[in-house]
C-alpha cells in the first residue's frame, strides 16, 4: 500500500493517526481550530491545556508540573517531601502527544480535537507516576513472555437529576414519560427508552470519536446503566474508558442531568462496578493462553485465577480508590465481598463466563466504576501475572451463592492502603516510587474525608451521647 493511500485512510478515520504529518492532514481536513492536549491523572481526571491548532504544530512542547500526578481528588496535596522520586521544586515535566488517540471533541461548538499525551522527565525517562505508564510497565511483563493481554471493560453509571448542593441526596432524573424511575428494572428496554435522546447523543459522540460501544443495558438501580466495550488491547481500552466517562458526562449535561461514576451515589440503590474481562493471547500463534490445544483450561488459566485470589485485596485501593467505593461492597447485593471464583457465578469476585475455548476469559468483578481505568486494568493484570509467575493454585470453584461467605476484601480505604503498602510482591511488578506516592494520595484523601461530619453522626449522636 502506498504512503499516500495510508495517509488518505488516516484522514478518513474518526480516531487515530500514525504520525505528526498525518495529524496535520487530519486536522486540516476537518478545519480544526483548537486542540485539547489532555493527560489522565491518578484519579482519571483530564488535565492539560487548550491551544489553537496552529500553535500545536509549531514544535512547542507541552509542559506541566509534576504535582498533577499527586494532587488528590479534592485538589489537595499529600506530604511527599520524604520521597526520593518526587522533585521538591515541583519542576515541569515534558508531554508528548500519542497521535493514535487523536479524535474530535464532538460536543464543542467550534471544530475541536483532543489528543492524549504521555509524560516524560526532561532526560527522556517515562514518568512512572503517570497512569498510562503504570499500565505499560505491567504490559511489558507479558510482552517478555511473548503474550498479549486482551481486555473488555464493562462500566456502570447512574443518571441523576442536576444537583448543585452536595448536602442534598441524589435523585433519579425525569425521563420522557415525565416521571422519575422507581423500582428495579434490570435489562428493561422501556426504561432505557426513557432516555433515548440522551443515548442517541452518546452514540453520536462516540462514533465521532471512533469509540466502539458493544452493548448498552439498564442495570439494577433506578436510572442505572451499563455500557460494554468491545475487547481489545489494554492501553487502547483504558483510553476508551477514560474518554467514554467524559463523553457520557458531557451528553448528560446537554440534557440537564448528571452522569455519575461514583461507586455508591444513592444510599438505597446498588453500587456501580467496572467489571474487567481478561484473556491472554500468544503473539506468534494467536492462541488463547488460557486454553490447551484440546480445548481444556490451561495451567496458566488456573494460576491467573489464583493470582487474583491472592492479590486482589492488596490492590484494592487501586480498584476501589475512595471512601465511597467501599459502601458498594455490601452483603447480599450484586457486588462481591470476597475473592472466591466460579463458573458463570455472579455472586463471586472472580467469574468465569461461558465461552468457547478460543474465547476463554476471566472476569474481575471487584473494581468499582470510580476507578481509574488504567490503574484498574494494570492491577488486574498484575495480580494474574503474579499468580502465573508464582505458579499459584486457586481454591475450588464455588457452586451456588457466595454472598453468605466471610468478607475477603478490605472494608475501608485505610485498610486497603495498608495491605497495598505491606505487599512485597507488588513492589516487584509496580514501581516502588509510584506505590509510595499513590498510598500517600489515598491517605491524604481519607484525612480530607474525616473533616466532614456526616448526617448519620448528626442523626444518632447529636442528642443521644
Amino acid at each position: 500500500m502506498s504512503l499516500e493511500k495510508i495517509r488518505d485512510e488516516s484522514i478518513e478515520a474518526n480516531r487515530g493517526v500514525a504520525s505528526f504529518e498525518e495529524a496535520q492532514a487530519w486536522m486540516a481536513a476537518r478545519r480544526i481550530e483548537e486542540i485539547e492536549c489532555i493527560v489522565p491523572d491518578v484519579a482519571g481526571v483530564p488535565r492539560g491545556k487548550l491551544m489553537p491548532a496552529s500553535k500545536f504544530f509549531t514544535g512547542r512542547v507541552m509542559n506541566l508540573p509534576e504535582s498533577i500526578f499527586y494532587q488528590t481528588i479534592s485538589g489537595d496535596y499529600p506530604d511527599v517531601s520524604g520521597l526520593t522520586n518526587i522533585d521538591p521544586a515541583d519542576g515541569d515535566l515534558v508531554f508528548h502527544p500519542d497521535f493514535s488517540t487523536l479524535c474530535a471533541v464532538p460536543w464543542e461548538n467550534d471544530p475541536t480535537a483532543q489528543v492524549i499525551h504521555d509524560a516524560f522527565h526532561r532526560d527522556g525517562r517515562p514518568v512512572e507516576l503517570a497512569p498510562r505508564n503504570v499500565l505499560r510497565r505491567i504490559l511489558r511483563l507479558f510482552e517478555g513472555r511473548g503474550w498479549r493481554p486482551i481486555v473488555a471493560p464493562e462500566i456502570e453509571f447512574f443518571l441523576v437529576r442536576s444537583n448543585t448542593d452536595p448536602d442534598y441526596p441524589l435523585e433519579a432524573p425525569i425521563g420522557r414519560s415525565g416521571r422519575a424511575e422507581t423500582g428495579r428494572k434490570s435489562f428493561s428496554i422501556s426504561a432505557v427508552n426513557e432516555f433515548d435522546p440522551l443515548f442517541d447523543d452518546i452514540y453520536h459522540y462516540s462514533e465521532a470519536q471512533g469509540l466502539e460501544i458493544d452493548t448498552l443495558i439498564h442495570e439494577e438501580g433506578a436510572a442505572q446503566m451499563e455500557i460494554n466495550l468491545r475487547h481489545g488491547a489494554p492501553l487502547e481500552l483504558a483510553d476508551q474508558v477514560f474518554l467514554f466517562k467524559r463523553t457520557i458526562r458531557e451528553a448528560a449535561h446537554k440534557h440537564d442531568m448528571y452522569a455519575t461514576f461514583m461507586a455508591k451515589p444513592i444510599a438505597t440503590e446498588p453500587g456501580s462496578a467496572m467489571h474487567i474481562h481478561t484473556s491472554i493471547l500468544d503473539r506468534e500463534t494467536g492462541r488463547n493462553v488460557f486454553s490447551r490445544e484440546d480445548g481444556s483450561p490451561s495451567p496458566e488459566f488456573f494460576a491467573f485465577i489464583a493470582g487474583l485470589q491472592e492479590y486482589l485485596p492488596a490492590v484494592m485501593c487501586m480498584l476501589a480508590p475512595y471512601v465511597n467505593s467501599y459502601r458498594r461492597l455490601a452483603r447480599f447485593t450484586a457486588a462481591p465481598i470476597n475473592i472466591q471464583w466460579g463458573y458463570d457465578n455472579r455472586t463471586v469476585g472472580v467469574r468465569i463466563p461461558p465461552s468457547s475455548p478460543e474465547a476463554r476469559r476471566i472476569e474481575n468483578r471487584v473494581p468499582s466504576s470510580d476507578a481509574n481505568s488504567y490503574l484498574a486494568i494494570a492491577a488486574t493484570l498484575a495480580c494474574g501475572w503474579l499468580g502465573i509467575e508464582e505458579d499459584l493454585s486457586p481454591t475450588d470453584p464455588i457452586k451456588g451463592s457466595a454472598r453468605h461467605l466471610p468478607y475477603d476484601l478490605p472494608r475501608g480505604l485505610l485498610e486497603a492502603v495498608a495491605l497495598f503498602e505491606d505487599c512485597d510482591s507488588l513492589s516487584e511488578v509496580f514501581d516502588e516510587g509510584y506505590m509510595k506516592v499513590y498510598a500517600a494520595i489515598k491517605q491524604e484523601e481519607f484525612e480530607t474525608f474525616m473533616r466532614v461530619i456526616s448526617p448519620w453522626e448528626r442523626e444518632y449522636l447529636l442528642l443521644n451521647v
